[in-house]
Order: structure tokens, then C-alpha cells, then sequence
């Protein structure tokens, strides 16, 4: 008689339980199966822009591509190029004096970054701060590496900025990292020195790192700042930038942090040993496209405003109301009093309308009741969008569900 192998119960870490696969990797893939069906979706969720970069960034990419001895493996703090460029960046947009050889780490993008300074500074147990709304790549890391969340509300009313009265109430023992993120995502609130004043004043205060993750200042802002820029700040602080949405390069994924010499040192013990630096030709071009002029950045920003003022058009065409003053890549609106839930809407927009937008409860609790929209489509599309959402009835948008579905909803953005 045959033996019927049992099968092998294998599982995995107890850490990817503790996450749940990436919010747009599951709803794309629903968008991908409707396009497939002939739904010609129309996706004004996901941040990535569709304007190139510079002729001469591309053209140096090339240039250098071609060279045979640019192909291998290259150093993982990056090349010397590219640190001064990130440097020269600084001093000339920021007004903050870095210096390239020990104060600059550059990234395979700045996602990866928030894992490095987490592995970096968080050991089992230590505690986070992470804003609620936030992005939530700072608490599936923070989990990951078995830290404890302590979550700080922003709210509309105080412009989105912390509450530090209520942070100083806080327990804050155990407490080793604060992630922020200004200008902000998902909201668009912009930086000012005062905020960034008080975030050096509670960092240093507590000995918490203020880790800031600021890829937006350059989108509709004509005032970038850095938190580096306020005196005494490199002593808690590290400041992570990118060139996916500043310069186009979403899918190149260049980035970096800056901060004092010894917190580069630790965060390079972790990076060393995760990858193995980037593509040369790709660093050259990145510090080309560091250099690009007043000009080339207004006219990018000559783009997003008037598709801002289309994404203002479609938040009012779904009976939503927000900020003029945002700052960024997107724009976050807060949902008519009638309206359910953020999910409830998106998705009636998207099954209704065929318009995908980001509901803003994957942002945490705090943004159930927005909704955001990307800048990264063209005015065409965000005119037949806004046109799709007009042609709509209310209750096409906000239908009154069942209860058993209303149920299935609430279980789901809690």
C-alpha cells in the first residue's frame, strides 16, 4: 500500500502577519481586471507622475549607459557626484550646508530609507510615533521590526500640525523615533520654520530622532524648507528627500538622507548589508537633474496647477469640500456629512463612474472621512474624469447600503 505524503505545514515569520499587503497593490490589481474588461478606468490615485524628467537628464543617462565600465557594482554610499549634487541641492534651495562626504547617504528611494532608520534605531519593543493621518509605509515598517506604534493625531482644525500639548502628556517612555512629514501626505499642510522649531525643541527635550520625510516641497510651493535649516537640528534630526515626484523620476528610485555624520554611519551599517548601491549612469543623471533651473521647476508646477484646479472641479463635483492653501502632489478633501465613509464613496466612483480614487482611511482612522486625489494625470483625462463623476446621480455616489453591508463596510476601515 502507498504511503500519502502528509504535507509539509510550513509558515511564515510571525512579522508578515502583522501587515497586510499594500493598499494599492490589491486595488490595483481590481483596476488592472476592470481595464482588462473594458472599463477603461481612470486612476487618480496613485501618486506617480507622468511628466519625464529633464531632456538632459535622460540624455546623460544614455550617454553614460554606453560607457562599458559603468556597468557594475558601485559603492553604497553613492558616487561622489551625486553626494556633491544632493549637497549643492541643499545649499541652494534649502540654504543648508551639508557635507557630501559624511552628511549625505543617498537611497534606492526613500521607501527603503524608512526601513533602514527604523532597523537602524528600533530594536523589538522600542516605540514609534507615527502621525494618524500618515503614510502608511511608518507603521507596516514599524511593525515589521517589532516596534510599539504610538499613533499622534492630526487634525483639520489645527492645520494638521501635532498637538504637542498633547505629545507632552503622552507617556513617552521607551519612545526612540517620530516620523513627520512636511509638506504633508495626505493632507498638503505645508512646513513652517515655527513647526519645525518645536519638533527640534521636543526631539532634543525628550532624545527622540525627528525623522522628516519631505519629497513634496518643490510641488506648488515656493518656499521649500528643510527641517536641517534650524539651528541644532542634526543633533535628533535626519531628513530623507526624494527625486520621484521634485524631478519625475518615480520609477528610478532616487532618493537620500541627510543628518549628522554618526546617525549616517549607523544607518549605512544597515544599508550596506540590504543592497548593493545603483545603477552609475542612473547616479550621474540624477545629479544632472539636480541642477535644473527656477524655470524648468515652474514650468512643471504651471502643469499641476491647472490639473489642481480639475481635481478642485471633481472633489466639488463629488460634493466635497478642502483646503486651497495644500501644498503637493494631491489633493485631500473631506467628504459630504451625508456621505458614509471615504470607502463607500471611492468605490462608488470607481464602480459607478470608473474613476479610481484613494480613500482616506488607508491613511489611518483619522482620514475616514476624506478622500485624495493625484495630480498625475493629464487634463484630459482629469476632464473626463470630473465629466464621468458630473453624470452621476447622488445616489449612484452615496447609496443607502443594507444593513448587513454597512456592517461589512464598518469592519473594514476600522
Amino acid at each position: 500500500m502507498q504511503k500519502v505524503n502528509k504535507a509539509c505545514e510550513i509558515m511564515p515569520a510571525a512579522r508578515v502577519g502583522n501587515v497586510q499587503e499594500y493598499y494599492f497593490s490589491k486595488k490595483l490589481q481590481e483596476v488592472a481586471e476592470m481595464n482588462a474588461a473594458g472599463k477603461n478606468v481612470i486612476n487618480l490615485g496613485v501618486g506617480s507622475p507622468d511628466l519625464p524628467p529633464s531632456e538632459q537628464t535622460i540624455e546623460t543617462l544614455c550617454r553614460h549607459a554606453h560607457h562599458a565600465g559603468e556597468h557594475g557594482y558601485q559603492p553604497y554610499t553613492g558616487i561622489p557626484e551625486l553626494r556633491k549634487g544632493f549637497a549643492d541641492w541643499y545649499k541652494r534651495w534649502y540654504h543648508v550646508e551639508l557635507d557630501p562626504q559624511t552628511e549625505i547617504l543617498p537611497l534606492i528611494g526613500s521607501k527603503e530609507g524608512v526601513l533602514h532608520v527604523s532597523l537602524a534605531f528600533l530594536n523589538p519593543g522600542d516605540r514609534v510615533l507615527i502621525p494618524n493621518p500618515g503614510y502608511p509605509t511608518y507603521t507596516s515598517v514599524s511593525k515589521l521590526v517589532g516596534a510599539e506604534i504610538i499613533n499622534y493625531d492630526l487634525n483639520e482644525e489645527s492645520g494638521w500640525m501635532p498637538d504637542f500639548e498633547a505629545l507632552e502628556k503622552t507617556d513617552l517612555s521607551g519612545v526612540r523615533l517620530m516620523w513627520v512629514n512636511y509638506p504633508n501626505m495626505p493632507t498638503g499642510a505645508n512646513a513652517t520654520m515655527e513647526l519645525f522649531e518645536k519638533l527640534v525643541t521636543f526631539g532634543r527635550k525628550h532624545g527622540i530622532i525627528i525623522c522628516n520625510d519631505n519629497p513634496y516641497s518643490f510641488i506648488l510651493n515656493d518656499h521649500p524648507l528643510s527641517i536641517l535649516s534650524v539651528p541644532g537640528a542634526r543633533e535628533v534630526c535626519i531628513e530623507m528627500n526624494s527625486m520621484s515626484k521634485s524631478h519625475n523620476m518615480p520609477g528610478w528610485r532616487i532618493a537620500m538622507l541627510a543628518g549628522n555624520a554618526r546617525f549616517i554611519h549607523w544607518i549605512l551599517k544597515v544599508k550596506s548589508n540590504v543592497d548593493s548601491g545603483q545603477f552609475k549612469p542612473m547616479q550621474y543623471a540624477a545629479a544632472e537633474a539636480l541642477n535644473a533651473s527656477k524655470e524648468w521647476y515652474e514650468q512643471m508646477n504651471r502643469v499641476y496647477a491647472k490639473r489642481r484646479l480639475l481635481a478642485g472641479k471633481i472633489m466639488k463635483a463629488l460634493g466635497c469640500r478642502y483646503d486651497e492653501k495644500q501644498v503637493g502632489l494631491f489633493l485631500w478633501g473631506h467628504i459630504p456629512d451625508q456621505a458614509e465613509n471615504a470607502e463607500t464613496l471611492a468605490d462608488n466612483a470607481l464602480h459607478n463612474a470608473n474613476v479610481f480614487i484613494t480613500p482616506g482611511f488607508i491613511f489611518g482612522n483619522r482620514g475616514e472621512k476624506y478622500i485624495r486625489i493625484s495630480l498625475c494625470s493629464n487634463e484630459e483625462m482629469l476632464e473626463e474624469a470630473l465629466r464621468r463623476i458630473e453624470s452621476l446621480s447622488p445616489k449612484d455616489l452615496s447609496p443607502n447600503p443594507s444593513p448587513q453591508e454597512r456592517g461589512r463596510r464598518i469592519v473594514t476601515v476600522s
